[in-house]
């Protein structure tokens, strides 16, 4: 039996209605409301309405602090310093390596701040409408899997809180085999970790900047108190910056490179998906902070860990990067609560960076993939879930090396599909984008009938096949190549950003996609500005167009 669906039947209507069935009855109860099968979009895909953009340039500047001081930061000089750098070049390694994805961030988010859409929307124009799916779901993919490991550092941050009230849990007898990869203690850890984060996904997004102020207050003081604890316990303060390059010449200048490349990897994917939280600021200016935020908070949390991580060594005779493998060494009863609060306020830094980094950024993506029944709420609870348990974070952390090198190394694509959004936007377009049309699937951003911008097609790929070779050896050692396709690849993402930047560029200019042209911005504002120029009519055609009636109040 065929269906047809004319656009007055739009609402409250669905396939389900005419083809009854227990699958179909599911989704027609899960369908949302605000759904709009003609543009295949929803409330939170829709650009962000006025009362919703709440975020200022303070806000921005509590949110990267929360997102650097972290478990993660501490141990941001650790790779560095064990392939030979010492503390110094590494701090400089890493707040170069902020710098520079800090810069991105805000190129890239002022698409965001303007059109107040997000990363999902935005691809639409300089891919085409279909291949930006393939985009969308490449991101997506990495936001789960970094959401899985970041919720397992979270864990740890439990299981030191849990140390410090009950010592015995150290003793709790392990009832796990080997082949889990996962400790009873841990695991216990793990569960509790997941309930306390659970109810934290449906916060919405343009709220979440309470949760980040909270964290910028608390987790620097945290910071400061650890490195002041070692520091006063230290006998010879010099020896706390007594590390030293142990590597000379080209070998020097490679590693730094390829610090450089890991560190701007880690980062690659909020490079991509900046408008996923620029889209909620004030103002188009507000989100600029993050260029200098960024290296600024960067720098001094890994300060924070070469100070801890030296003094360790001198306390208890090794090397203890991870701040929480540090506070479990304080087992007095003062040290017990000391330990404790750090622990907690860790953990609220550690969810605060995996639901803005990862959750809501792979919700968003998922939310386009399937617009009519699942918005950002749904799929952050699915991201937990997925990234949580299907992925047993415990078993992929077993061979931490490979796999977060290629984790690292993923920025290889990341880096292109940076590069191909910023050089349309502002070279291609010179930033002026129909924003209605980016909702139409046959509309001007389609580029052909099967929904391909072949530029950013082929900017893609020149960008990152060269960089293959190199990037292999980095997931498995048994296999070897040259030293200059190494070396390209500690490269990569620099090669990759302006490689697909300037190809794009020149395909564009040489063979323009006409129709995409077009001479000034069509913005969300404008058209709300001139509904209320033209009365009821007028402004029921705009919150007919989103879906609702939170954008135009109706008037009585």
């Amino acid at each position: 039996m065929t269906y047809e669906k004319n656009a007055s039947s739009v609402e409250g209507s669905s396939l389900s209605e005419y083809n009854p069935g227990l699958v179909n009855r599911f989704l027609k109860k899960i369908e949302l409301q605000s759904a709009d099968d003609n543009r295949r979009s929803n409330a939170d895909l829709d650009p962000v309405p006025i009362s919703k953009r709440t975020w200022r340039t303070h806000n921005y500047v509590m949110y990267w602090i929360s997102d650097n001081f972290s478990p993660s930061g501490f141990r941001n000089a650790a790779s560095l310093m064990e392939v030979g750098l010492s503390w110094k070049l590494s701090l400089i390694c890493i707040t170069i390596a902020q710098l520079i994805t800090g810069i991105i961030i805000v190129i890239n988010g002022m698409f965001g701040s303007t059109y107040h859409v997000g990363f999902s929307i935005q691809s639409r124009a300089s891919f085409g409408y279909y291949f930006s799916y393939l985009m969308i779901l490449m991101r997506m993919i990495v936001g789960i899997f970094w959401y899985g490991i970041q919720a397992y550092t979270g864990a740890e941050c439990v299981s030191s809180m849990i140390y410090a009230i009950w010592p015995s849990f150290h003793n709790v007898p392990n009832h796990l085999p080997e082949s889990a990869n996962i400790t009873t203690q841990m695991m216990t850890a793990y569960f509790v970790y997941f309930v306390i984060v659970l109810p934290m996904h449906f916060i919405p997004m343009h709220r979440l900047k309470i949760l980040f102020t909270i964290k910028s207050i608390t987790t620097p003081i945290v910071g400061f108190a650890i490195m002041g604890w070692v520091i006063s316990r230290v006998p010879s303060k010099a020896e706390l910056f007594s590390t030293e390059t142990s590597i000379h010449g080209s070998a020097l200048g490679w590693a730094f490179m390829s610090g450089l490349y890991s560190n701007i990897g880690t980062w690659s994917t909020l490079c991509v998906n900046a408008p996923d939280f620029t889209r909620y600021a004030k103002s188009n200016g507000s989100a600029f902070i993050s260029a200098f935020v960024l290296p600024a908070t960067g720098c001094l949390i890994t300060f924070f860990g070469v100070v801890a991580a030296a003094g360790s060594k001198i306390l208890y005779g090794k090397i203890l990067w991870d701040p929480l493998l540090l506070i479990d060494n304080w087992t007095s009863r003062g040290g017990r609560a000391a330990a404790f609060f750090c622990a907690f306020f860790f953990l609220i830094s550690q969810i605060g960076v995996n639901i803005a980094a990862n959750s809501v950024s792979a919700a968003n993506d998922m939310n386009c993939l399937f617009p009519r029944y699942i918005n950002i709420r749904r799929g952050q609870v699915i991201v937990c879930i997925l990234g949580s348990w299907a992925l047993t974070p415990w078993n992929i952390l077993t061979s931490a090396t490979s796999f977060l090198n290629f984790m690292s190394g993923y920025s290889i694509w990341l880096g292109p599909i940076a590069g191909i959004l910023i050089s349309d936007y502002f070279l291609v377009h010179k930033c002026n984008y129909d924003v209605w049309e980016l909702y139409n699937k046959d509309g001007i951003y389609r580029y052909n009938k099967f929904g391909i911008n072949w530029r950013a097609f082929v900017a893609f790929f020149i960008a990152w096949v060269p960089l293959l070779p190199g990037f292999i050896p980095s997931v498995s050692s048994s296999i070897t190549v040259s030293v200059g396709a190494t070396r390209l690849y500690y490269l990569g993402y620099f090669y990759s950003l302006f490689v697909s930047m300037l190809v794009h560029y020149v395909l564009s200019y040489f063979w323009p996609a006409e129709q995409t042209m077009i001479s000034n911005a069509v913005l969300p504002d404008a058209d709300i500005i001139q509904a209320h120029n033209h009365g009821d009519l007028a402004d029921e055609n705009i919150n007919n167009a989103f879906g609702r009636d939170e954008i135009i109040p109706k008037k009585e």
